[in-house]
């Protein structure tokens, strides 16, 4: 075995043991007859990412259970993969078209255009993939799917065709989110609302039969009035009781004499209880419009350009500023009665960005298949989310589900296999022309005299390929393929790590489609994609807000990884992401996390420093070097304490509980070995008598730590676990066995080790006292002095314990003396289970002295206090100071005044 070095150097070992396992093709998932599968599909990023801190905490989890699964002795598999991200790559391959060429895609033609797309995508696409590499993930990159890839895009028209011809797929005329940025539509699903504080117009309508007589609406988007077909009001309304029927002139736009009509879904307590009906830009107005048969005047382009139906003034101008110019007309013509602030939520386009458009265009639409049953997979358990509560949000979603705008009008995806009759208007063909297959054709290969048939223009949603990839990722629907990827043995998959924010997205739909698509006739728990999905927090600033590159509040993960290592950066952020709850981001907690691998590294480096190894190879051949008759209660203890640390992470695991995880191990290896164990055994490996024993200990404390560790902090374990021999003919640490508590506690039986559970209680007693006077000699700031006195008051049958560990306390609490009294006055105090301790102030302190310095510490104080409060009292300062100088103020003030406050308490305790 090489030595340890000095310090711990995480690049180099970060990069040693990614290209071993790599090389030795350790992540490669295999069908393994006789072993429980563990599989995971990577919720795929976009093609066009980059490593963010979202991708970090996910990425990490799912690693933690593929890494813990191998350790248990699983057949672990992890596909990784791409989503082709079809609006968000589209736009990056046309803004570069745009500043390279001057050019759009149209000018390029779709084939050529395409062309372009995927050499993008060959050169700079999946860079999130390599940059996980360096986190330590480990997949079967062997297996690395993207979804426009061949056989995967196969998957995703097979679906299209099957579930056509089962009458699911339609084509129909409705009105949609309609992102004029990237000129397409867009799901419910897709449409950011936003706060937006804009402006509400009041405009008047003049009776065509009463000249002079107006009725009034409210509006936020004048823009359209050209568009309107109407004027609704309730038909109970009493204020419009001699309006119904009669016709109002419209306020802009080419001239127009339009109607008041009644409809019960008009809200008489908003505005003026009238509304404006504009059946092309409004949902509730298309629908009233339908259902008065009104006409349908479309006053926009699909780039969000006004076009000539709205008048010659506001034709050709962009929405925005057709608005304003729209206000302006309405002024000039003395329509416009008021302008007010309005503050209200505006759809906004996810991937653009921008305003969406209610628009009334033809679309393909997908009526959900097994709804119920997808309900009763979550409802009944067979899929279990962690945290249970968002069950909740998915059913209630379900019960409420609308038909799924599957199409796109975009270039960049899997286009639609619809091809129609050349000659064939397809805007006018009924839904039995599209089951006519001498007018419409949809198949995988297309038709066999393509010179006669026209394909679809439009591309499939992207979701419309990520809803398959539980299973697409595993060959189907190619029999072959899916024996060779194993997917009979590794599907249903076992655990989904993802974000809350795409339950509607990806989850509810992978489940309609495992069931719909996988075993036809099967059980539903053979056939749904996975067993459970554990939902991830969002990581947010300090300020709570959500980090973003548009708000540069997010590190860069790799800057990150070199600071503090990668392992130091999972069990950072892992440890600061309780279950289901939001993340507030701290970097001290990633430096904590490098701190505690330097505690390891150190911990192991005088574990080898302090002896020969002896048989290290197996649990069992370091049990057998252990003497359990020379035991004393610090070994029953912390034997005891690793026990009740591997039950606490098996919990975990089981609960999906992660960073209580780490807590539990930290809190362990940090103070219970490192702190106590360690430092008491200094000793024992001076006595020859009691040195085999206590090194054994530690070696068995060793390996049972790294390997509960590892899923976390997988370098440094893997680097340890070589170095002290672990595994002498250089297996690596996965190919070794997790054992669980009850396991090590029955080989430590058969060894002949029974844990004495009281000399452990024992322990845990002792450790309190010193705890307790180390706080004591830190309240009055002596914590690195080792010639204090205490004195304790206390029963004999606790002092008994006491002397009889006298020489370890007083090490341990770094003191001259610990002295059994009567009675003590005039000293600081504690509470201990062992009795009540008092530090000896007048053996340490010139007691005279300290109250002087005191004294003067507190007038010092007393003058910062009173000009931070009359800072704080100044109107002026106030009003002026930036929100985060003003927090700074007010925490110094806090801070001052606890201060404060100890110190008096001290002064007092000097008497």
């Amino acid at each position: 075995m090489a030595e340890i070095t000095k310090s711990y150097e995480s690049r180099d070992v970060e990069k040693k043991w990614y290209a071993a396992w790599q090389n030795a093709q350790a992540f490669a998932g295999k069908v393994m007859p006789g072993k429980e599968p563990y599989s995971i599909v990577i919720p795929p990023p976009n093609v066009t990412g980059v490593l963010t801190m979202g991708h970090v905490l996910n990425n990490t989890i799912q690693d933690i259970l593929i890494r813990r699964a191998r350790l248990e002795g699983r057949s672990a598999l992890w596909i990784p993969g791409t989503d082709h991200a079809g609006i968000a790559t589209q736009n990056v391959v046309e803004k570069q078209l745009r500043q390279t060429e001057k050019k759009t895609r149209r000018d390029l033609g779709r084939e050529k255009f395409l062309e372009k797309v995927w050499s993008w995508r060959d050169e700079k696409g999946g860079k999130i993939l390599e940059q996980l590499r360096a986190l330590g993930t480990s997949c079967d990159w062997d297996r690395t799917q993207f979804t426009m890839d061949p056989h995967y895009s196969k998957a995703v028209l097979t679906a299209f065709v099957d579930l056509f011809g089962k009458g699911n797929i339609y084509r129909g005329k409705r009105m949609v989110n309609w992102c004029p940025g990237s000129q397409t539509a867009l799901s419910d699903e897709e449409v950011i609302m936003k706060p937006v504080n804009g402006h509400i117009y009041r405009v008047r309508y003049e009776r065509v039969d009463a000249p002079g007589t107006f009725v009034e609406v409210k509006t936020t988007r004048p823009e359209t009035i050209p568009g309107d077909v109407a004027i609704a009001v309730h038909p109970e309304d009493p204020r419009y009781a001699g309006w119904i029927g009669k016709k109002v002139r419209r306020a802009l736009g080419p001239a127009a004499e339009i109607p008041i009509i009644a409809d019960a879904s008009v809200d008489k307590e908003f505005g003026t209880g009238a509304l404006k009906i504009t059946p092309a830009h409004d949902k509730t107005d298309f629908e009233i419009g339908l259902r008065h048969k009104l006409e349908v005047i479309d006053v926009l382009e699909a780039d969000g350009k006004l076009n000539a139906l709205a008048g010659p003034e506001l034709a050709g101008l962009d929405r925005f500023v057709g608005r304003k110019k729209a206000v302006e007309l309405l002024r000039e013509r003395g329509a416009l009665v008021a302008e007010e602030p309005y503050a209200n939520n505006v759809g906004y386009s996810e991937r653009a960005d921008v305003p969406i458009e209610p628009r009334l265009t033809w679309q393909w639409w997908l009526r959900y298949p097994r709804i119920e049953e997808a309900k009763a997979a979550v409802r009944d358990g067979h899929v279990k989310f962690h945290p249970e509560r968002w069950s909740k949000v998915y059913l209630h979603w379900l019960e409420n589900i609308q038909d799924w705008c599957i199409s796109r009008q975009l270039w960049w995806g899997h286009r639609i296999p619809v091809w129609y009759r050349k000659g064939l208007d397809k805007e006018k063909l009924t839904e039995a022309d599209l089951r006519d297959g001498t007018k419409v054709h949809v198949s995988l290969a297309g038709p066999a005299d393509p010179e006669n048939w026209i394909q679809e223009d439009d591309v499939l949603d992207t979701w419309a390929s990520s809803w398959l990839w539980p299973f697409a990722t595993m060959g189907w629907p190619d029999q072959a393929k899916m024996k060779e990827q194993g997917l009979d043995y590794f599907y249903p998959t076992t655990t989904l790590v993802t974000g809350p924010d795409i339950i509607f997205f990806w989850v509810a739909r992978m489940i309609m489609a495992g069931l719909e698509f996988m075993r036809p006739g099967e059980s539903l728990e053979r056939r749904i994609p996975f067993k459970h999905v554990y939902f991830t927090g969002i990581i947010r600033d300090q300020q709570g807000r959500k980090m973003s590159k548009s708000l540069g509040n997010s590190p860069d993960p790799l800057d990150l990884i070199a600071t503090y290592g990668a392992d130091g950066l999972r069990f950072g952020i892992v440890s600061i992401a309780p279950q289901g709850q939001d993340i507030r981001f701290q970097e001290d907690r990633i430096e904590s996390g490098k701190n505690f691998c330097n505690k390891l590294w150190n911990a192991c480096r005088f574990r080898q420093m302090s002896g020969e190894a002896g048989d290290n190879s197996s649990l069992s051949t370091i049990l057998a070097r252990l003497a359990p008759g020379k035991f004393d209660a610090d070994d029953h203890a912390i034997l005891q304490r690793l026990l009740a640390t591997t039950r606490e992470v098996d919990r975990c695991f089981v609960e999906f509980e992660f960073s209580a995880a780490v807590q539990a191990l930290y809190g362990f290896f940090w103070n219970d070995f490192c702190d106590w164990y360690v430092e008491v055994s200094k000793s024992k490996l001076q006595d020859p008598e009691t040195k085999a024993t206590c090194l054994a200990i530690q070696d068995l404390v060793l390996r049972q730590t790294l390997l509960l560790l590892h899923p976390f902090i997988p370098f440094i374990t893997e680097e340890l676990w070589q170095q002290l021999g672990y595994s002498p003919d250089g297996r690596f640490i996965e190919d070794s066995h997790l054992d669980n508590a009850s396991q090590v506690a029955n080989a430590a039986v058969l060894h002949g080790l029974v844990l004495n559970s009281a000399a452990a209680a024992t322990i845990e007693t002792l450790k309190e006292f010193v705890s307790k006077s180390r706080a004591l000699k830190a309240d009055h700031n002596l914590a690195s002095r080792r010639d204090v006195k205490f004195f304790v008051t206390t029963s004999d049958r606790e002092w008994k314990t006491i002397d009889e560990n006298l020489a370890k306390l007083i090490r341990m609490c770094g003191a001259a003396s610990i002295e059994r009294r009567d009675q003590v006055d005039g000293a600081p105090a504690v509470v201990t289970v062992l009795g009540t301790l008092y530090l000896d102030l007048a053996s340490t302190v010139d007691v005279a002295a300290e109250k002087i310095r005191m004294t003067k510490e507190l007038d010092q104080l007393a003058k910062h206090i009173a000009g931070t409060e009359a800072r704080l009292a100044n109107e002026a300062f106030v009003s002026k100071a930036p929100p985060a100088v003003l927090e700074g103020a007010r925490k110094q003030l806090a801070d001052q005044k606890a201060k404060q406050a100890e110190i008096a308490r001290l002064l007092k305790s000097l008497g």
